[in-house]
């Protein structure tokens, strides 16, 4: 884990100006060391959740809202600090795997001997953004605003709501494993896949509105259903991510006004490192390994969130 660190950190000057940046913040402010004394542990969770998120396509929530749950914060800035944190950790990994993409697109070769594809599996992901990002920032504006009280009713029974849609997905999860083991990969996304995956980004944003989580693991999922490469479609739905909740926290900055600040200075920072090294995590480790534990530790809080 430190060589990780090193390698994505000590070479890149403005992650290091970054850091300088969060210090000035966190000593700017009164009570400076007894505000980190009280929240340094969501550095961590931010680090936790932000490599869950960029190194499974699921959106960092999957971490946080529990988490959040369970030392009782209130609904409404549950969600608005998952955004905000998320806007911090997906942006990290979505850049990550951005220029990972562009490093293997102009490899002549097509092999950069990290075990991730070819250059034809990966050159569907820009028609797939084309086509997810407008109609999920879409479906986010249309529960925030068009849908608002009946996504504010949403926001009373959250517990319940993400309880429902992390055991759904666990099972669409371990449904999936199987189907990593095929030899070919698909490459070219048809006039039905376009369709449906306008149709699962939209309502995915929607879902994602209420509950910080939800468009990037659908649209993964439907990726990986249908045979695509596992690696690309993360990269996929992790910048897919970092669009959406970006469309989001607008509304969580100027109309909620709900993000915990102090946890999100913490979880924020924490949430960038995360979202740099998790590319390295996936190329690291077995696939189907991450797909068993994450699906697992998806439905263990689930379940939690059902029973408390």
């Amino acid at each position: 884990m430190l060589t990780i660190f090193r390698r994505n950190f000590s070479t890149h000057p403005y992650r290091v100006a970054l850091a300088i940046i969060w210090l000035i913040l966190i000593f700017s402010v009164p009570n400076s060391f007894q505000i980190i004394f009280d929240y340094i542990g969501f550095l961590f969770i931010g680090i936790l959740g932000a490599i869950f998120a960029n190194s499974t396509g699921a959106g960092g929530g999957v971490v946080f809202v529990p988490f959040f749950n369970q030392i009782d914060m209130q609904n409404s800035a549950i969600i608005a600090t998952s955004f905000a944190i998320q806007c911090c950790g997906m942006t990290a990994g979505a850049l990550t795997w951005h220029y990972h993409r562009q490093s293997i697109l102009a490899d002549n070769d097509a092999n950069t001997g990290e075990n991730v594809g070819d250059r034809a599996q990966w050159l569907y992901v820009n028609k797939g953004l084309l086509i997810t990002i407008p109609f999920s920032i879409l479906g986010i504006l249309t529960a925030q605003f068009a849908l608002n009280e009946y996504t504010q009713q949403m926001e009373t029974s959250l517990h319940v709501v993400f309880g429902v849609f992390s055991i759904l997905l666990a099972v669409a999860i371990y449904g999936s494993i199987p189907l990593l083991y095929r030899q070919k990969s698909a490459t070219t996304l048809l006039p039905i896949d376009m369709l449906v995956l306008g149709v699962i980004a939209f309502f995915g944003g929607i879902i994602t509105a209420w509950l910080s989580v939800g468009v990037g693991e659908l649209v993964a999922v439907y990726l990986i259903l249908r045979g695509f490469n596992v690696t690309s479609a993360i990269a996929l739905a992790v910048i897919l991510s970092a669009f959406t909740v970006w469309s989001a926290i607008f509304n969580h900055l100027f109309i909620t006004q709900a993000i915990y600040w102090n946890i999100l200075l913490f979880a924020g920072a924490g949430a960038i490192i995360g979202g740099v090294i998790a590319k390295r995590v996936v190329l690291y480790f077995s696939v189907v390994k991450l797909k068993l534990f994450f699906a697992t530790w998806v439905f263990i809080m689930g379940t939690a969130g059902l029973i408390t």
